[in-house]
């Protein structure tokens, strides 16, 4: 029984991660407080190494065109591969890439899914009805939810939703980086100490866990303390953290500000 620490070990060789929420000794929320679990993905594209060792004046004034159409799905058929990459390269124009952040500061926005659009009744009722993509990102710079809507046929950015306040599931390289950050931390000394009380090992980096993060916000349901007042404008998280082939360890009081990089404990 290990119990000094800010996260417990929890107990037990045999957890099977079907019966993750029994031994925790916690019922896993749809949300650490009103939000949907954490869904997996990666961060946006970063441009190619000959355009990041460049600096915005001598990189040549070019119109990037829409890629080649690859292997295209019909009607409501999930988004080929080639569909995905072609609506990514469309959405990410160069002024979006240059003036927005990415989780780690990098240039370039977050991105978060790149989902098929509903269509209307009306679209939907058509022989060949249209193909969009909805192509997602989070912005850090400014703390907002993009949204490019990319017609498939034309290869054009059709609509730009652009929202505050609006919160979707971590991807797995937001929990990744929040790890990256709780492990810097004088407040991640007790994850440390129950990851190194398990394996014996050092924890040094976020692979060395498996984490769900789950979105934390601020509201008229969740006063929480002061100094997260600024979730929901801010992208925070709480993480549910597990050694690889090993056990849980208990980091749910625990808040990452991916904003503003800060880590924090509730309580």
């Amino acid at each position: 029984m290990m119990h000094r620490h800010l996260g417990k070990v929890v107990a037990g060789a045999a957890i099977a991660v079907t019966a993750t929420a029994v031994m925790v000794g916690v019922t896993l929320p749809s949300d650490a407080s009103g939000q949907e679990r954490g869904a997996k993905g990666d961060g946006g594209p970063q441009g190619s190494t000959a355009e990041q060792s460049q600096s915005p004046r001598q990189r040549p004034a070019v119109v990037e065109s829409a890629p080649e159409q690859g292997r295209t799905g019909t009607g409501r058929d999930p988004l080929t591969d080639d569909e995905m990459k072609r609506a990514q390269t469309i959405a990410l124009t160069r002024g979006f890439r240059d003036s927005s952040e990415n989780v780690t500061g990098g240039k370039g926005p977050q991105r978060l899914a790149v989902d098929l659009e509903e269509l209307s009744p009306q679209e939907a009722a058509e022989a060949d009805p249209p193909r969009r993509a909805e192509v997602s990102y989070y912005d850090y710079k400014d703390d907002t939810y993009v949204t490019k809507t990319v017609d498939l046929a034309s290869g054009k950015v059709v609509h730009t939703d652009t929202q505050r306040g609006v919160q979707p599931p971590p991807t797995r390289e937001e929990a990744s980086e929040a790890v990256r950050l709780l492990i810097a931390d004088k407040l991640g000394a007790g994850l440390k100490a129950d990851y190194k009380d398990a394996t014996s090992r050092a924890l040094t980096n976020p692979d060395q866990l498996t984490v769900t993060g789950f979105v934390y916000r601020v509201d008229e349901e969740n006063a929480g303390p002061a100094a997260l007042a600024d979730c929901g404008k801010h992208r925070c998280v709480r993480l549910f953290t597990k050694v690889v082939n090993g056990p849980w360890i208990d980091t749910r009081q625990l808040v990452i500000d991916l904003s503003d990089r800060t880590v924090h404990r509730l309580g």
